[in-house]
């Protein structure tokens, strides 16, 4: 347990220190600050805006080790079964090598892609939730510059309106609908693709437009998808950690599997770096345990992702499943009730436009948020001609810009209203353009960072038990709705609305 590490009550007493430490004046320090800026393949991490100094992060350092972080990784790697309350293996990182990418199953899930790019398909439709959606919608943003297969859309909500209004954007006789389910059991998504096989078969389309994705294959088979159309993964990959699989078919369709590939490659170069790299240059470590840092011994509860890069603006949500659902835990690894937080807030937007939005209240707000501020530094895919580039100069300009001001801050107590406490925290995020390659590596770091920070809180990173007792919920009261048993048991208001919902017309307009 984090609180029983022999560093951590020299670390609460520095961060005593350090809270009363002048970030700007930390910041004046060039051989501290250049000291926290860290590189692997294409990404640098400048850590010099955190309330830190090289005694700290030696310290963190040192609690790593205590909490046997080296260990863990080493056991993360070689296929143990560290998702000990499911007594599975994590396997999401075998789906990007080297190996992975020579498989049959790659170079099938490849041919696949590449024979609905050629076809006369105009529109897929990808039917998932969470990891089935978020992970593949995100990619798709983020190398939208490199998109040139049929037009893509996402379907995640069991709301009508989401699957409805994009059903009239496509047209039944030409649409591919590709069912993400890792189990094939999902309620909203099942329902999702009930739906859409029936407006497939309305044009007389209805199995060779359907393709499934899933740990579940027989179950897929027997819901109607053709055998030569249903692509398996591991049930040891966790849906968050599933974007690299045959979950990713989406986006190979999208941007072709060449630059899928790339992505992997990418990934896999991040894989290498955390799993051989020492803890003091290790990118994730070291963020992982800025995380713990932050939450822990400076107290703050949520933590901003903020990317300064118009086609990563889904970046935020992706890293906010990642994260909350892996590390929001009250349990240690073997269920003993916790002592301390785990995972902070993760939430964010892109920039510059967030600083239009909320950015006043990370400046001047009572609350201190530590911020992920990522920024590409040149521009990637713009074809039209035009000065573009100094457009992006400003934008990275604004990144260095509201970091820098964040940290020192413009003091001035004459005018309160005008005054700018600084000491807000962040870490930049820098990499030369955004491409497939980069992209994956990006990525990859943040699952790494999420897995480090749960490692060092001792919680168990890979399931999600969770989000069950919603699920059992809402079906209880959707057999209420149908009529298929009677409420009991049911707050006064839950059954209030549950007998207006019963009596309200099915279509409102």
């Amino acid at each position: 347990m984090l609180t029983a590490l022999p560093a951590y009550a020299e670390l609460m007493s520095a961060a005593k220190t350090l809270e009363q430490a002048s970030l700007a004046d930390l910041l004046a320090d060039p051989v501290r600050s250049r000291s926290l800026v860290y590189r692997a393949g294409d990404l640098t991490l400048d850590a010099s805006r955190q309330r830190i100094d090289q005694a700290v992060m030696a310290q963190l350092i040192t609690l790593a080790k205590q909490a046997h972080l080296p260990q863990k990784i080493t056991a993360l790697f070689s296929g143990e079964r560290v998702n000990i309350s499911e007594d599975r293996p994590v396997l999401h990182m075998m789906q990007r090598s080297a190996d992975a990418r020579e498989d049959p199953a790659f170079a099938r899930l490849a041919g696949f892609a590449d024979q609905v790019r050629s076809s006369t398909v105009t529109s897929v439709i990808n039917i998932g939730i969470g990891g089935s959606d978020l992970g593949p919608a995100m990619v798709s943003a983020a190398l939208a510059n490199h998109g040139d297969g049929p037009k893509l859309h996402y379907v995640s909500n069991v709301d009508p309106s989401h699957l409805h209004d994009v059903l009239l954007q496509c047209d039944p006789a030409t649409t591919l609908v590709i069912v993400t389910s890792k189990t094939f059991t999902t309620v909203e998504t099942m329902r999702n693709a009930s739906l859409a096989r029936d407006w497939l078969a309305t044009a007389g389309n209805q199995e060779d437009s359907l393709a499934g994705v899933t740990a579940a294959p027989e179950k897929a088979a027997e819901w109607g998808i053709l055998p030569a159309q249903i692509f398996d993964f591991d049930e040891g990959v966790g849906g968050r950690y599933s974007l690299w699989s045959a979950v990713g078919l989406p986006v190979m369709i999208d941007v072709g599997p060449e630059n899928f590939a790339s992505m992997l490659a990418g990934a896999a170069l991040m894989d290498d770096h955390f799993k051989d790299a020492p803890l003091a240059q290790n990118l994730a470590v070291i963020m992982g345990l800025l995380r713990v840092w932050n939450r822990n011994f400076l107290g703050y509860p949520t933590h901003g992702i903020m990317p300064y890069d118009q086609r990563l603006a889904l970046v935020p949500a992706w890293a906010q499943q990642l994260e909350m659902e892996s590390n929001g835990k009250s349990v240690s690894r073997d269920g003993t009730p916790l002592d301390s937080a785990t995972t902070p807030v993760i939430w964010g937007a892109a920039g510059t436009g967030c600083q239009h939005s909320f950015f006043q209240a990370l400046h001047q707000g009572s609350d201190i948020v530590p911020l992920d501020i990522m920024v590409p530094l040149s521009p990637a895919g713009i074809r039209l001609a035009g000065n573009w580039a100094q457009s992006h100069k400003i934008l990275v300009a604004n990144a260095l810009a509201q970091a820098e001001a964040l940290a020192i801050g413009s003091p001035n107590t004459e005018e309160p209203h005008r005054h700018f406490a600084g000491g807000r925290p962040s870490n930049l995020i820098s990499w030369p353009a955004t491409t497939p390659h980069v992209l994956g590596q990006l990525l990859a770091l943040y699952e790494h960072v999420t897995v480090v920070s749960g490692f060092i809180w001792d919680v168990n990173s890979f399931d999600q038990w969770g989000v069950e007792l919603g699920k059992v919920m809402a079906l209880r009261f959707s057999a209420m709705l149908a009529g298929e048993s009677s409420p009991a048991d049911l707050s006064a208001t839950a059954a209030d609305l549950l007998s207006e919902i019963m009596t309200d017309t099915p279509n409102a307009g």
